[in-house]
């Protein structure tokens, strides 16, 4: 959603899916020239393709219908998707002698919000590549009835990400919503109306992020700009204290030694950033953070469990602070967990600036119009706190102890770029590029919704989240 909404606006509709066959040849042909150059994605590695291929094959057939249930670190991942199926998949059909009907192809389930902030072209290209959008937060009908129809009668397969949202770490699977797997019962329920006999089948899928060569340069770079942003000055290796003079990174492959230091900078940069947004929310929303007596992370300190620890409950309460905020401004309960909370809040603001209660917001008075602009301005700006937590939702604070790698480094200091953009007034959805990536694609085992229909019928709750947490197993054994 863009930051400077000022006035009232028309409801939000639904927009339903218009597949175009000429804009899926044109994108299909242009998608490997622009990965390479725009997002620097130079190659798409598909683990056990051939399941996908004979997925299709019997799909196409009429044996099965199928979702394509698939993880969402990154922004990236449509695109990696994308290419999967408008390219591996052919290929591998192809060299396994498998003929599939053209075009091999997947609707799609994005949330309405996406166009808002991606732009009026990425709204205008969605619909007519396959997809059909739903509003998060909220009981979206004709979003509902449009994603259940294409999975029974679509000419295509399904994709949606189960996660809801990116959650910025490629190793770690955030909690799935239990949609996924309602969906995948009303399938069955509208087969089984229509006398049809295709199983009906959810495909996890695993997408993962790595980068071609470590880029430790323009990570260093990256953290210089943050620190430089936060007003810290450079960090001495020896004694873990600010000193005058920059300190030089060696060239790579870095050593034990430098990359201990480049961690030790990031955990400095993240407890500064943590102890201005304490004071911010306590001295001008009145919460009770506990302020600790803000100093530089000692040697001892640095890297420790303890500290580790220390870092992840203060982030905790920190993003319940600021949740707090919003909820106390819409007068929204606070239930459930951090993403649970933001859906709630997100429909909450959207209520208010993209009002359903106003008819034409073009016919209103003056006055009326005045007020409704000032709700919507507010309302924008207090959804502001909830998009600081939203980037946190999945961080553990032992992500890089537990393996510390350059990717998890890169996407531990991207979600602080993330938030000093969000407070420096920029826009946070141009990340800049370290350098180029590989994408490893893993089909998982498809898991059958069919035959679960009986239990499904005994009790509907626990069959839903009995398939969601299958479903969750399945994705997070696919990191590797």
């Amino acid at each position: 959603m863009p930051d400077s909404i000022t006035q009232a606006q028309p409801p939000l509709e639904f927009i339903p899916p218009a597949f175009n066959p000429l804009v899926r040849h044109v994108t299909r042909a242009f998608l490997p020239l622009w990965m390479r150059w725009r997002i620097k994605l130079v190659d798409v590695q598909v683990i056990n393709a051939d399941r996908l291929v004979e997925l299709y094959q019997q799909f196409q057939a009429g044996k099965v219908r199928f979702l394509m249930a698939f993880r969402h670190p990154s922004v990236n991942d449509p695109f990696s998707m994308y290419y999967m199926v408008s390219h591996r998949i052919p290929q591998v059909a192809w060299q396994k002698g498998i003929r599939l009907n053209s075009p091999v192809h997947a609707y799609f389930i994005y949330d309405r919000g996406i166009p808002l902030w991606a732009g009026n072209l990425v709204g205008w290209l969605l619909p007519r590549l396959g997809g059909t959008s739903i509003r998060r937060g909220k009981l979206d009908l004709p979003g509902l009835r449009s994603a259940r129809e294409l999975f029974a009668n679509g000419r295509f397969p399904m994709a949606a990400a189960p996660e809801g949202a990116t959650n910025g770490h490629t190793e770690i699977v955030s909690p799935i919503e239990p949609g996924i797997a309602q969906f995948g019962f009303w399938c069955v329920e509208d087969l089984l109306k229509a006398n049809r006999t295709e199983e009906v089948l959810l495909l996890p899928i695993g997408i993962q992020y790595r980068y071609v060569s470590a880029p430790w340069a323009a990570l260093d770079k990256l953290l210089l700009q943050l620190e430089a942003d936060c007003g810290l000055p450079p960090y001495n290796p020896q004694t873990a204290q600010p000193q005058n003079g920059a300190v030089p990174l060696a060239e790579i492959p870095l050593t034990d030694q430098q990359q201990i230091l480049l961690y030790k900078r990031l955990l400095r940069l993240g407890d500064y950033l943590l102890s201005q947004m304490e004071q911010f929310y306590t001295k001008f929303y009145h919460q009770d953070l506990k302020l600790k007596t803000t100093k530089p992370i000692t040697e001892a300190e640095t890297g420790s469990t303890l500290c580790n620890e220390a870092i992840a409950t203060r982030l905790q309460a920190l993003m319940n602070a600021a949740l707090t905020v919003a909820e106390d401004y819409f007068g929204v309960p606070a239930k459930g967990s951090f993403t649970d909370r933001c859906r709630r809040l997100e429909q909450a603001g959207w209520e208010w600036i993209y009002r359903e209660d106003l008819g034409n917001v073009e016919q209103l008075s003056p006055v009326e119009r005045g007020l409704a602009d000032r709700i919507a301005e507010e309302a924008n700006l207090r959804l502001w706190h909830m998009r600081l937590v939203e980037t946190f939702v999945s961080v553990t604070g032992r992500y890089i102890l537990e393996k510390p790698t350059v990717d998890r480094f890169a996407e531990t200091l991207f979600l602080l770029w993330d938030t000093v953009t969000r407070l420096k007034g920029a826009n946070p959805f141009r990340r800049p590029i370290l350098g180029k990536q590989r994408v490893e694609i893993t089909i998982g085992q498809p898991i059958s919704v069919s035959s679960r229909w009986d239990d499904y019928k005994a009790s509907r709750r626990q069959a839903i989240a009995t398939l969601t947490q299958d479903l969750q197993t399945a994705l997070e054994k696919m990191i590797l």
